[in-house]
């Protein structure tokens, strides 16, 4: 659409509608491949598995997950489709014209943290295969600098680097690279797969795998309940959700070049419970079939392939993986970002600007590499609000607007969603007030139950949400 007007401190050609909308289903389904087939990724997927103690109880739980995952999704794709407008754009419509800016700095920090630990992960990926050579394993144990051995840092910053070629020509780039690099992956999944389950002689769903080793190798994931139990099937499908609460919010920067709402839906069904549920077993079929061949539960795809004999598969596999973790570093914490800090300084920063300044941020945490440490915790609180905000922004999209915003609105400084001097209070009162019950009192108080904190997520969207649209109603 063509905006009238536009205010300065609104706009600029980055946050304007989408004008070309070429992302068909195939696009939106590798915007999935992207995001889920990272490292971090394999590693939840195959631990939810396993935790699942059956395969009967590993279709109901990832199942049940991954269809919520898809419905919550196709919320706020449809919203980005029909506007045409990012992330933090759309957050002005509920938050108002400047107010918006404080939801999309809260994305941004978590985007520039997890693009640092990606980067890290994905280079740890080549380090771990160069390394099998004794003379890089001298140098990797005998240089360092910066806290870390000089051959990481060399390849962090080489796969920092290769990052930033992505997005040399925009979304565009982006929409090619994972339109390469998602199907790349699977290839690679199956292989691995393939491979392991003919070495193994059996195809095993983890019920060989002892309960302490398997207590011990899973405890990352966060799930109570023995496995197969109630209790851990629900954590499993709760935390199977919640894993994507950062791109329930910007999603509709995607969407928002698809064509029409039927091309969301498409390469969403065939990217989430679909995908979702693929991954998840053939990610926990490996696994199980790794634990038959090396006598041990290896949950990280690079653990699998360092121990391969054959010099081309690891090689095969650590690119193939270092790919994939860079996918969702670009989906996840490089795209949004970019729209973020655009969003807050219009006139100066555009898109690759935007992008710049993530990644720069990024380069600047390598040293003191904050993932490792007690900052991971402090970054998983400030995500943690991220249900209220969607909780608010889309009781707002759906029950107050009934799915219809005025876009030239979105980018006037005085029009409908200046509020109050551009800020909405009530939005604010209703974060405050999910975050209260999804990050405060869950994380500093014993007051609610220790199970809480698995279904906090859900709790802020439905707190958040509610307590948005009583605000609302008391206002008319």
């Amino acid at each position: 659409m063509t905006l009238i007007n536009p205010s300065p401190s609104l706009h600029n050609e980055d946050l304007a509608p989408a004008a070309n909308r070429n992302w068909g289903a195939f696009s939106i389904f590798n915007v999935w491949t992207s995001d889920v087939h990272s490292l971090y990724g394999y590693f939840l997927a195959a631990s939810l598995f396993l935790l699942c103690g059956n395969f009967f109880n590993f279709v109901i739980a990832i199942g049940l997950g991954s269809v919520i995952v898809y419905l919550l999704m196709n919320m706020v794709g449809i919203a980005g489709a029909r506007t045409g407008v990012p992330y933090p754009v759309l957050a002005r419509a509920s938050f108002g014209t400047f107010g918006a800016n404080i939801p999309a700095l809260v994305r941004a920090i978590v985007a520039c943290f997890w693009y640092g630990a990606q980067t890290s992960a994905a280079s740890g990926a080549i380090v771990a295969l160069l390394t099998r050579n004794q003379g890089m394993m001298d140098f990797q144990t005998n240089s360092h600098m910066l806290g870390h051995s000089t051959l990481e840092v060399i390849c962090y910053v080489i796969v920092w680097a290769l990052q930033l070629l992505i997005i040399q020509n925009g979304m565009e780039t982006v929409r090619k690279f994972q339109d390469w690099a998602g199907p790349a992956v699977w290839v690679m999944m199956l292989l691995l797969a393939i491979v392991l389950v003919v070495k193994s002689g059996t195809i095993s769903f983890g019920s060989d795998i002892p309960a302490d080793k398997l207590a011990a190798a899973t405890a990352d994931a966060g799930i109570p309940g023995a496995p197969g139990s109630f209790a851990a099937l629900a954590a499993v499908a709760a935390t199977w959700v919640t894993y994507f609460a950062a791109l329930y919010l910007n999603f509709c920067d995607f969407s928002r070049y698809a064509p029409d709402e039927a091309t969301v839906r498409k390469g969403n069904l065939w990217g989430l419970p679909i995908n979702l549920v693929l991954f998840s077993l053939v990610a926990g079929i490996t696994t199980t079939a790794a634990y038959t061949v090396y006598g041990e539960l290896l949950l990280h795809p690079d653990q699998i392939s360092a121990k391969f004999d054959n010099w081309f598969l690891a090689a095969l596999a650590a690119i193939t993986f270092a790919v994939a973790t860079l996918g969702i570093n670009v989906v996840a914490n490089f795209v949004s970002p970019a729209f973020d800090f655009s969003n807050v300084f219009p006139r100066q920063i555009d898109f690759k600007k935007g992008g710049y300044i993530a990644a720069g941020i990024a380069l600047v945490l390598y040293p003191f590499a904050p993932w490792n440490g007690s900052a991971a915790h402090f970054v998983g609180l400030i995500g943690s609000v991220m249900g209220p905000i969607f909780g608010i922004m889309m009781v707002d999209y759906y029950l107050i607007r009934k799915g219809k915003v005025d876009v030239n609105a979105l980018y006037q400084e005085n029009g409908e969603f200046k509020f109050n001097n551009g800020w909405h209070v009530n939005a604010f009162i209703a974060l405050i007030i999910g975050a209260l019950f999804s990050t405060i009192l869950p994380n500093f108080t014993s007051i609610l139950p220790a199970w809480w904190g698995v279904y906090g997520w859900f709790f802020g969207v439905a707190i958040g949400g509610g307590a948005y649209y009583v605000l609302r109603s008391m206002k008319k």
